[in-house]
């Protein structure tokens, strides 16, 4: 037994950050998420794993997706709302990058984007996901002094982007979902629909591009 302790304790040490996260997330659990509430469940997790780590990169955007995954997965099994969840798990990434330090812009467009997906996955409303992952978003930015403006546009990006994977219904659907004022940031929520908006087929241009050859006489 002490052998296998320590196997899986080596096995544990040569990971990534972002696959030690996700195992953890694999065996979050609705006791965890009820004893000690989302915010700090994914803060701790995500504290714990990436303190002291360096030069991670994308490895902590893909960390902190893999910790909300695990709390919206966790909370569907209980019946919980997911879109309640999605809102405290962005916000405990945003507290745990604010003590960790770090970029948080691509770190909130990873965990968005991961919300959105964990919510189809197991069934969710994908587009009160999406609205409440941003809406998230933004209330952490204000907590903690952060730019709102630059980070619920990097949340309703990833937000579209994962949608967009999902199917053309779910993107719009999702898109309706941010068209409004979340948080006062109407604004940057339309910009972010604006450049996430998949440009127009290749075929289609070019047909428009086409001329028409005059018929010969």
């Amino acid at each position: 037994m002490a052998r296998k302790a320590k196997a899986r304790t080596e096995r544990a040490q040569g990971m990534s950050p972002a696959r030690k996260v996700g195992a953890s997330s694999r065996t979050i659990t609705s006791a965890e998420i009820i004893a000690t509430g989302v915010v700090n469940l994914v803060k701790n997790t995500l504290v714990t794993t990436l303190s002291g780590v360096r030069d991670v990169g994308g490895e902590v955007g893909e960390a902190a997706a893999a910790a909300v995954r695990g709390s919206i997965k966790a909370a569907e099994q209980i019946g919980g709302d997911l879109g309640s969840v999605a809102k405290q798990a962005v916000k405990g990434t945003v507290h745990a990058m604010e003590a960790i330090g770090g970029d948080l812009g691509p770190v909130v467009h990873a965990v968005s984007k991961g919300a959105v997906k964990a919510a189809n996955d197991v069934g969710g409303d994908v587009a009160v996901v999406a609205r409440k992952a941003v809406e998230g978003t933004i209330e952490a930015a204000r907590e903690t002094g952060a730019d709102v403006g630059s980070l619920a546009t990097g949340a309703a990006k990833g937000a579209i982007e994962a949608a967009d994977r999902i199917g053309s219904a779910a993107g719009r659907t999702v898109r309706a979902a941010l068209s409004g004022t979340i948080g006062g940031t109407r604004v940057i929520v339309e910009e972010a629909l604006q450049r996430s908006r998949p440009a127009p087929p290749r075929v289609a241009r070019q047909r428009k591009k086409r001329k028409i050859a005059p018929a010969a006489r």
